[in-house]
């Protein structure tokens, strides 16, 4: 999700081929230090973030030692003052890796963890690395702050009891549109399917997340195991592909900021960030319902430093940080002391926290079992990349 600072907007990399290396390579993004700053192969910091001459160099691989911390989340998701201040507390150096989609989160940990310490899936995907055993389960006696969780995101359904994983941020994922170009304000996922804005929208280059807005457009449950509807769904996006300009990762506020697009299916947050710069830009969760979707702080399976983890883990829970946090991302905090810090407009947005009529319409994507076979499918048909 996804993420880009309200006042520092980042030109990211706006297509990029997210197969991700198997085993221990490591991965096609930078490797940060402190503060988000981007390392060189020397180890020299050269800028406080990515850019998209950066975003094209290879990461080195994640680095061992006592006073080491390896995470790998996605692109500029962490207010700048919070590595620098984790490290001085802890004497500690991070390491921050940065992947593009769920997708390539589990072909890099799938192998076998080359030595991250913090991954942050999404929901879903938490579940389906849980039954494949790439997650180690939480020691809680070393979060003090477990209990600044707000109930709401307490004992998941893809985590029972939080065993593995504690909630990081969450939001939806909507309709990111121009309204200059757009020329009214949008409230269904129809024009996406209607020609209307024909070579002028982007998807998401995720296959549960772009599949949900085909099925919750057709009246179907986003998370339907009937074949039939899981087809229709299908058949809809291929007959519109061609109205497509890209199926992009994680980059859609981009496009939209680059005039490349007039709509963009995106996370909530990445619009909302960019606005401070570029008001045209407006954000709607269709009337036909969306995905919510929480991002998770997990420790993978082999985890080298696993102690100071869950010394992140609980950094991140404290009240202040988790403010700062949200403050910058412009995303939903699950963090309920954390709430009454959270600045004014953010909180009274009702696209970052909608109201409860809005709220009975959202549905998070859930790990299918066998049926995710047939999403898998139907995705490859879809042939995104292609």
């Amino acid at each position: 999700m996804k993420k880009l600072h309200v006042m520092f907007l980042l030109n990211l990399v706006v297509v990029v081929a997210l197969a991700a290396c198997a085993g221990s390579t490591p991965t096609t993004a930078p490797t940060q230090a402190a503060g988000g700053a981007t390392e060189a192969a020397g180890g020299t910091a050269t800028e406080a973030a990515p850019t998209e001459e950066a975003a094209t160099e290879v990461a080195q691989p994640p680095q061992q030692g006592d006073n080491v911390l390896n995470i790998y989340n996605w692109s500029t998701y962490i207010a700048p003052e919070m590595i620098p201040a984790f490290e001085k507390k802890y004497g500690v150096k991070v390491n921050y890796d940065l992947f593009g989609s769920n997708d390539e989160l589990l072909a890099k940990i799938q192998p076998g963890n080359p030595g991250y310490d913090i991954i942050v899936p999404t929901g879903y995907m938490v579940e389906i690395m849980i039954k494949q055993d790439l997650l180690e389960k939480l020691d809680k006696s070393k979060l003090s702050n477990f209990n600044n969780i707000d109930k709401k995101f307490l004992d998941p359904p893809f985590d029972p009891g939080n065993q593995y994983c504690v909630p990081y941020q969450w939001g939806t994922v909507g309709l990111g549109y121009n309204v200059n170009k757009t020329g009214k304000e949008l409230d269904s996922f129809d024009v996406m399917f209607n020609g209307e804005y024909s070579g002028r929208i982007a998807w998401q280059d995720e296959e549960r997340i772009t599949m949900a807005a085909a099925l919750l457009y057709l009246g179907y449950d986003p998370n339907t195991i009937k074949p039939e509807e899981i087809t229709a769904a299908k058949d809809l996006l291929i007959k519109t592909k061609k109205d497509v300009k890209a199926f992009a990762p994680d980059t859609g506020q981009d496009l939209l900021v680059q005039g490349d697009v007039d709509i963009a299916y995106e996370y909530s947050g990445d619009i909302f960030q960019v606005q401070a710069d570029h008001p045209e830009m407006h954000y709607v969760i269709p009337k036909e319902g969306a995905v919510i979707w929480t991002d998770n702080l997990c420790i993978p399976t082999g985890a080298p430093h696993a102690d100071m983890a869950h010394k992140f883990i609980d950094f991140i829970l404290d009240a202040q940080n988790g403010a700062t946090l949200s403050n910058y991302t412009a995303y939903g905090t699950p963090n309920a002391a954390s709430l009454p810090m959270i600045t004014k407009d953010l909180l009274d947005n009702p696209g970052i926290y909608p109201p409860p009529e809005v709220m009975k319409k959202l549905s998070f994507t859930r790990s299918l079992g066998e049926v995710d076979a047939l999403y898998d499918e139907a995705w490859t048909e879809l042939g995104v990349g292609q």
